[in-house]
């Protein structure tokens, strides 16, 4: 099988039977998801679900957060990974969202990247799930995933995960891919013992192809 056809049967496989596939984060603004994806680095979902409720009730926009401090932003976020840095990330971020781009959270990946603790991968998610553009960003479940199917080949890096996946997937896929990637990551193609024999995808894996053998 070429790595042509893996790719479309994963595709074909995913538009039909995962129509729907969106983020897990809970937010209601772009402002919500920026804070909630920078939470999220090396961290659950569940857990920055769990967190943002009383954050955001504290802080409720940008302009809110950018008055404050790490220090009264840390006692909210405790539980979360590494809160002594989203803390000051987050605030650095909110000052730099209302003083350089009037509150609003810019669409494009560079600009975003310009915002204290936003990486290329939490940039590629706010500008695919916010502004709906064809962008691909690689977390560890993405960057394990892509490797085991087959859909990447020696992809050192979350970059190069990134330059694979969207040269072969169609532009108007790259954004829910994201998606169907980290899902299936998350829930069926786990780091330790992934459940092959529920997968969907065996058939086009060359993981499962190996250990078939």
């Amino acid at each position: 099988m070429s790595r042509k056809e893996r790719f479309e049967k994963v595709i074909e496989y995913f538009s039909t039977h995962m129509p729907v596939a969106e983020t897990e984060l809970h937010y209601i603004n772009p402002y919500e998801l920026i804070v909630s994806v920078i939470l999220s680095a090396q961290c659950t979902d569940k857990r920055v679900n769990m967190t943002t409720p009383a954050l955001f009730k504290k802080f409720p926009t940008a302009q809110s957060l950018a008055k404050s401090s790490s220090e009264k932003v840390f006692p909210l976020i405790k539980s979360i990974s590494y809160p002594n840095n989203k803390a000051k990330h987050l605030v650095g971020m909110a000052k730099m969202l209302v003083n350089d781009f009037g509150g609003v959270v810019p669409s494009d990946v560079d600009e975003l990247q310009k915002l204290p603790g936003v990486g290329r991968k939490t940039a590629n998610v706010v500008a695919s799930v916010v502004y709906q553009k064809p962008t691909m960003a690689v977390d560890t479940h993405v960057f394990r995933v892509s490797a085991r199917i087959g859909l990447t080949v020696n992809a050192k890096n979350p970059l190069q995960t990134e330059m694979q996946l969207v040269k072969y997937i169609p532009e108007n896929k790259i954004a829910i891919a994201h998606h169907w990637l980290i899902l299936h990551g998350r829930y069926v193609c786990v780091a330790r013992n992934p459940k092959c024999e529920e997968c969907g995808i065996k058939l086009w894996c060359k993981y499962y192809e190996k250990i078939a053998k």
